[in-house]
């Protein structure tokens, strides 16, 4: 990679990438058995017009992000595909309250191969324990909400939770609580503006595009919110 060429402009043109193949993605979901009556169809809503460009403008704004505050860091790779993936999840999650298991289960492989890869060639066994373990306290965690309270949280959250505890538990604890507490703030604020949009009522709303957005913060700005909290 040439030295002159930032970080955040690999990053965003990257993750763009991995996002123009959203639609192609999203039409080839198969339909789940039990669909929701407001939901549109995955081909139907992967048939929107432009959405390829709004997807890779989304995923450029993310990916741009994650190369300004990691840097040309190995595990920028697992990064920048987490972008493209979360960014096509959030679209859909956001359009029909569902977090397909079709992207979500080989977006595991993919993301751990590529944290391996990381440490492999950058980083030490602790970085590995590190990332064991973030998937184990962010999917425990979803986990133990979803048990107590199974009709406020869709098992697909908890799927994408330990995905989202793998790359943060590898970059540490500041990066991983942080992200973890700001889906739930995010989510809260979002689920009350819905709320009030919607006149008061109590309907569903996905939680998936806060959780993807809690994940970004906690990677980019994890260490300095843990910093600024324990300074003051």
């Amino acid at each position: 990679m040439p030295a002159d060429v930032p970080p955040a402009i690999v990053g965003a043109v990257l993750a763009a990438l991995i996002c123009t193949a959203g639609p192609r993605v999203v039409g080839r979901l198969p339909e789940p058995v039990a669909a929701l009556s407001d939901q549109a169809p995955y081909r139907q809503i992967a048939a929107r017009r432009h959405l390829a460009a709004e997807l890779a403008s989304a995923g450029a704004l993310v990916g741009g992000v994650l190369g300004w505050r990691l840097g040309f860091q190995p595990v920028l790779a697992a990064w920048l595909y987490l972008a493209g993936a979360g960014v096509v999840l959030g679209y859909v999650d956001a359009r029909t309250r569902l977090l397909p298991t079709r992207i979500i289960a080989p977006s595991y492989a993919v993301v751990v191969a590529l944290v391996c890869l990381a440490v492999a060639v950058d980083a030490g066994p602790h970085r590995l324990a590190g990332a064991a373990l973030g998937w184990l306290v962010m999917g425990g965690c979803y986990l133990l909400l979803w048990l107590v309270h199974p009709s406020g949280l869709g098992y697909g959250d908890v799927r994408l939770s330990g995905l989202l505890g793998i790359p943060l538990g590898y970059l540490g604890w500041a990066s991983l609580l942080t992200g973890l507490y700001a889906g739930f703030v995010l989510g809260a604020v979002g689920g009350l503006v819905l709320s009030l949009r919607r006149g008061g009522g109590r309907r569903a709303f996905a939680f998936g595009p806060f959780m993807l957005l809690g994940c970004l913060v906690g990677a980019a700005f994890g260490p300095a919110l843990s910093s600024l909290y324990l300074s003051g």
